[in-house]
């Protein structure tokens, strides 16, 4: 005897959540300063406590009345509309609030330029630390480092520290602050490496915008992590050896632009959101491009994904 089926809790939660989603990168792409990607980086475990108690109230319900058939999952549906309006909230208000407190973004800023010098290392690892904002790194330094930085009241100063061992150089950029909702101009950063000196490369930003230019950049290692927000990442160029590169998201959209000419293999886990690739075909689970197996040296790319959008694009 057939039993009715109701919709399960899941299948209600994952919709909502990728159209929600899938807005804000549609308001954040229309409105330059709208970013919404610290306030959901920051609160997303609201959605646990308000679909978990969404859920408790679905199951108190079918417990009252055991032998109704199962109902549509309202208690979960209102959690999850419930997050999402918290979510549209904070980051109106924050947009809303720095336009019209702030208009002059250049006032409340602080502003800090530093250089920094490779001294005798052949080769440099470096880790660069955001909580959140907007990063912008590229190769045509004159030194190892040329660093600007631009951040409002609420950020600590970035600090930056240098030290060289037996020829290998360690560098690191980290800042602290920013408890209080931003937007993209509340903190900046403009860094510039040395296209000359082998790099080996960590990347973490809590929630943001990034673009990484890295063409003309020695890398030997790149790990970059965003935890939400839009990454743009520029791997294209000739390589001299073999790069290692792992790329994760958390919620938001990645652009990866891949060279022509270098043999590149991707491995890519999408989560929820969409897979776009260009100029690479598909084999036995990963993507490769037409120069892999063939140039003499290769790109070996890991890309993970939460909420949003994958794109691997061939220059």
């Amino acid at each position: 005897m057939g039993r009715n089926r109701g919709v399960r809790s899941s299948s209600v939660v994952f919709p909502l959540l990728l159209i929600a989603f899938g807005g804000l990168i549609l308001i954040s792409r229309a409105l330059p300063n709208f970013n919404p990607w610290p306030v959901v980086g920051k609160y997303w475990p609201l959605i646990l406590i308000f679909a978990g108690a969404g859920m408790v109230w679905d199951r108190s319900r079918r417990v009252q009345n055991p032998e109704a058939p199962p109902a549509f999952p309202i208690g979960t549906t209102l959690g999850t509309v419930a997050f999402l309006l918290v979510v549209i909230v904070l980051t109106w208000r924050g947009h809303t609030y720095a336009s019209r407190e702030w208009p002059s973004h250049s006032t409340m800023n602080s502003h800090r330029q530093e250089r920094i010098e490779k001294r005798d290392a052949k080769s440099v690892r470096m880790s660069v630390k955001m909580p959140a904002g907007d990063l912008t790194m590229s190769g045509g330094a004159d030194s190892l480092l040329n660093a600007d930085f631009s951040f409002g009241s609420s950020w600590g100063e970035p600090k930056i520290e240098y030290s060289v061992h037996n020829g290998e150089g360690e560098l690191s950029v980290e800042q602290e602050g920013g408890g209080t909702l931003v937007t993209n101009s509340d903190n900046t950063w403009n860094l510039k490496v040395s296209d000359s000196i082998p790099l080996d490369l960590e990347v973490d930003v809590g929630a943001g915008r990034g673009v990484f230019r890295f063409a003309k950049v020695d890398l030997t290692r790149l790990e970059l992590n965003i935890g939400a927000g839009q990454a743009d990442v520029d791997l294209s160029g000739e390589r001299a050896k073999d790069l290692e590169a792992e790329i994760q998201g958390g919620v938001g959209e990645a652009t990866i632009r891949l060279p022509k000419d270098v043999g590149v293999v991707a491995i890519v886990h999408g989560g929820l959101g969409s897979i776009d690739t260009h100029g690479l075909k598909e084999e036995d689970g990963q993507y490769v491009n037409e120069a892999y197996g063939k140039s003499p040296t290769t790109i070996h790319l890991s890309v993970n994904g939460g909420i949003g959008s994958i794109r691997l694009q061939q220059q």
